[in-house]
């Protein structure tokens, strides 16, 4: 059986790790570089940079950083903000990123997919979907959640999956930051719809949602931000009570 994965996420504007709810009021928590340093020391499998200024600003991912996170850690690394090109995609790789995650680029040019993939390979493209419920339907939003396009949650990813996505990263906007739990019954769906892994984001409060999206939700892997960047759920005790739950994470 394949482990589960534990990814926290550094999402950063100018240069530091900022947290907020549903991605508005953001505060600052950390430097992006301390704390990367300190999820690889702690066990995570897996650490995500999000640059969540960059598309929002029309610039690109502060590619200095991602060679200084990166010099500092020993796990596989995904940035993603503001990739918009094969061009940018080859300069994140050549800073030491090991995959890159493209959200709002991906809506606008779908065949971007296709050609990162087939330059790089599947399992160097993460298509990340920021979604929310608007009027009963799970809708893919661009720009950080702030504008809603005319993709729909399942039909997006499947698209994705068929044009060379290696993995989902699905972040439910109305979760996101509110520390009530990940939607299980809306992850299960997906993973059910896929055939690629679905990393889960948006919702984390305690040890039993992720243990729940991990099961319930049939998610291959749990992001988080909040819970680890407060220290309220150190990443060495939650594997350790994950195990002690039955569920297959490396210790």
């Amino acid at each position: 059986m394949v482990a589960k994965r534990i990814i926290p996420c550094l999402d950063v504007k100018d240069g530091q790790v900022v947290k907020g709810i549903n991605f508005l009021g953001l505060k600052e928590v950390g430097d992006a570089v301390e704390m990367g340093r300190k999820y690889s020391e702690d066990g995570a499998d897996e650490l995500v940079y999000l640059d969540i200024s960059a598309t929002h600003e029309g610039r690109r991912t502060f590619v200095s950083l991602v060679e200084r996170i990166s010099s500092v850690i020993n796990i596989p690394f995904t940035v993603g903000g503001g990739i918009s090109s094969l061009s940018d995609a080859a300069r994140l790789l050549d800073a030491g990123a090991d995959k890159i995650s493209i959200n709002s680029a991906a809506i606008a040019n779908p065949e971007l997919i296709g050609e990162i993939a087939s330059h790089y390979g599947s399992q160097f493209v993460v298509v990340a979907i920021d979604a929310k419920k608007l009027d009963g339907r799970w809708t893919a939003t661009t720009h950080g959640g702030r504008v809603p396009t005319d993709r729909e949650l399942f039909e997006w990813a499947r698209e994705a999956q068929e044009r060379g996505a290696g993995e989902i990263l699905f972040t439910s906007m109305d979760h996101d930051g509110t520390k009530a739990g990940y939607p299980c019954d809306v992850y299960a769906s997906l993973c059910d719809s896929l055939s690629i892994p679905v990393i889960a984001s948006g919702g984390a409060g305690n040890i039993g949602h992720i243990a729940d999206v991990l099961t319930l939700g049939k998610a291959d892997a749990a992001l988080a931000a909040s819970i680890f960047h407060y220290n309220e759920i150190p990443i060495p005790v939650l594997k350790q009570e994950l195990v002690g739950r039955g569920i297959n994470v490396r210790l």
